[in-house]
């Protein structure tokens, strides 16, 4: 009797010549670049915070902003040196200016967000040359909102399909994630009677992450299965329960020091396991040839061109 056609052949395995994967996966290291991810993200919306509090009058609300921001602006450039190596080659990165390219405009980004908040600090520290001060205020609040979902578009630049994919998304998950943890940073350095703006931001930046990143793990199908599965797919899940319910206790954290206390730490692990767990979908995904093959497979039997990322 002839055997049928799927018990004769095997399932397709999506391997690469020789078994070696289609694309190298991404080099950063643990934890200096998901720290560095997170940092600057939480720099760039305290940044926008402090620019906001100071057009509507909020001396104390604009003062802890500002020190979140040069505090994670300083904090994460050393975190990104550490990862490069030695300083020399970030330095390298500012030689010239390349608009088409993400890594050469976030490194200007980044130099123009760690000059502004310094200049900011320095002056509210000091009160030297507060006219300055202000005005670094409020230039920072520019490079700030660039800051914080620059890195998104450079995550989704590369070959990575978890990264490439999500480029709908990621933008949008970074960003509510920098105005989570910016929030939670400016309530817990604030009196509770001033902290209402904060608070606000944390709740709000806490439930766009949680819905973009639902969103983005729907919508990629296969390709969003390194976000749920395995030690990224754990990071995530941790990061949507301390996210969503520190913005929660946000809502309700004027009440006392305690719930602030509990909302600003829940946010700050909810962003932190964010970026730790989109580093570890992103490595599995370049590691596992089909999330590169099979995307690619069904775009050119739709008559559509392969994407090639990066270009």
């Amino acid at each position: 009797m002839p055997r049928r056609r799927d018990e004769m052949v095997p399932d397709a395995e999506f391997r690469s010549y020789y078994g070696q994967p289609v694309i190298k996966r991404p080099i950063w290291h643990e934890p200096h670049m998901p720290t560095y991810l997170y940092l600057g993200g939480m720099s760039g919306a305290a940044s926008a915070m402090a620019a906001a509090a100071r057009l509507t009058g909020r001396d104390r609300l604009e003062l802890a902003a500002r020190m979140a921001a040069f505090a994670g602006g300083t904090a994460g450039a050393a975190f990104l040196v550490a990862e490069l190596g030695r300083p020399m080659r970030f330095l390298n990165m500012m030689r010239v200016f390349k608009p088409s390219s993400p890594m050469s405009v976030g490194s200007w980004t980044l130099a123009a967000q760690g000059g502004l908040t310094s200049v900011a600090v320095g002056s509210a520290v000091t009160g030297v040359l507060p006219a300055v001060g202000d005005a670094a205020t409020l230039a920072s609040g520019l490079s700030g909102v660039a800051m914080a979902t620059y890195t998104a578009v450079l995550l989704a630049d590369t070959a990575v399909p978890a990264w490439h994919e999500a480029l709908r998304e990621l933008p949008f998950l970074f960003a509510g994630s920098a105005l989570a943890s910016a929030g939670a940073a400016v309530m817990l350095t604030t009196p509770r009677a001033q902290a209402g703006p904060a608070r606000a931001a944390a709740a709000a930046g806490a439930m766009a992450e949680v819905v973009a990143g639902g969103l983005m793990e729907r919508r990629l199908g296969l390709v969003g299965e390194p976000y749920r599965q395995g030690r990224a797919g754990r990071l995530m899940r941790a990061s949507r329960v301390l996210t969503l319910g520190g913005g929660l206790l946000a809502t309700v954290a004027g009440r006392s020091r305690a719930l602030t206390a509990l909302s600003g730490l829940a946010i700050t692990a909810g962003a932190l396991c964010t970026r730790f767990g989109v580093l570890e979908a992103g490595r599995v995904s370049a590691d596992d040839p089909k999330y590169t093959v099979v995307p690619q497979r069904e775009r050119l039997n739709a008559g559509r061109p392969a994407s090639v990322p990066g270009r």
